[in-house]
């Protein structure tokens, strides 16, 4: 695999080759649709996910530093469709995971989220300028 080079440049083709391309693998045919959308002080992550709840998903930062979204749903009987069957069924998937690449500018401590109206909404906050001159570290050259 080839390294991803972390700068300004790299941000906005890094988001747009990501989901136009093989970097994205999906669960299968019927796997959500993603959106990433960019703000000064944050990137979000939308999720569509119909019929979900908070309880089905799972997001969390791997040991490389990346996003994990995964989400499960138990095959339920649903007795309000004990009368007949599907004929076509599109938003059936029961396991779906995606691993995303953080950007270097995200501050992985105050990411948050929250579903709402089928949606799992990431925040993904960027460091502030003082933030990001208060990591910077001098070393002294003995």
């Amino acid at each position: 695999m080839t390294p991803v080079r972390r700068n300004q440049d790299w941000l906005p083709s890094i988001f747009n080759g990501f989901f136009d391309n093989d970097w994205m693998t999906r669960a299968n045919a019927t796997a959500p649709a993603i959106n990433v959308f960019e703000t000064e002080k944050a990137y979000e992550v939308e999720l569509a996910a119909p019929g979900m709840k908070k309880e089905n998903f799972n997001v969390h930062i791997d040991e490389d530093n990346n996003l994990v979204i995964s989400m499960e749903k138990k095959d339920e009987n649903d007795e309000n469709k004990k009368n007949g069957r599907y004929l076509r069924r599109e938003f059936s998937y029961a396991k779906f995971q995606q691993t995303m690449i953080l950007p270097d500018d995200v501050d992985r401590e105050k990411i948050g989220a929250h579903v709402e109206n089928g949606v799992l909404h990431i925040d993904l906050p960027k460091f502030t300028q003082a933030e990001k001159e208060k990591a910077k570290r001098v070393i002294d050259i003995a």
